[in-house]
């Protein structure tokens, strides 16, 4: 994917395979080693501590990391921005990562649910990210939680490979009704039912 607060959230989640994750909002600097580390030894693309910083330090109540309690290590983060883009307010996610012998687990979707959460409360109308057309597993992810193939990149990666881009839609808000109570209604032909509430 081509992806300072002060308070740290601590909620165990289950999701199978044994033993509780701990999700943690980025609490600062401390955390940004980890998240580096994390996308550095899993994705594709190089990121300098320029882009991680941009990010992290923008929107840094966009930015969750999963802990493994039994020995304190960081097994999983999200990294995504939010901002005006073409007349709407949009989120995008730029990285995902989960170490592999976490993965299937529900770490990823648990981890792109509360940065989309967020979005959501913060007025997004929409939420994109490209992902390689090769990594079926974040295809398969994104798919279950409602995000749409809106266009295909063609070598899009330094590796040459092609990218998806990825859209979720939100339902558009009625005037006389709180934007959270719109979840589960149709938009452009996309049906859902929302983990996001």
């Amino acid at each position: 994917m081509s992806a300072a607060e002060a308070t740290e959230r601590s909620e165990p989640s289950g999701g199978g395979g044994g033993g509780e994750i701990a999700y943690v909002s980025y609490g600062g600097e401390h955390h940004l080693p980890l998240v580096m580390s994390l996308v550095d030894e899993e994705l594709s693309e190089p990121y300098s501590i320029f882009t991680y910083r941009y990010f992290v330090y923008l929107w840094p109540q966009l930015t969750f990391l999963a802990f493994d309690p039994k020995d304190g290590k960081c097994v999983g983060t999200v990294v995504c921005k939010m901002g005006e883009h073409r007349g709407a307010f949009r989120g995008y996610i730029a990285m995902l990562v989960v170490l592999k012998p976490y993965r299937g687990r529900g770490i990823a979707t648990e981890l792109v649910t509360r940065s989309i959460r967020v979005m959501m409360e913060s007025g997004c109308e929409e939420v994109t990210l490209e992902a390689e057309v090769t990594n079926r597993g974040a295809l398969a992810l994104y798919g279950r939680l409602g995000f749409i193939r809106a266009k295909r990149l063609y070598r899009y990666y330094l590796n040459g490979v092609d990218a998806f881009r990825l859209k979720l839609l939100f339902p558009r808000p009625d005037p006389g009704m709180h934007p959270m109570m719109m979840l589960g209604n149709e938009r452009d032909d996309q049906h859902m039912d929302s983990p996001y509430l």
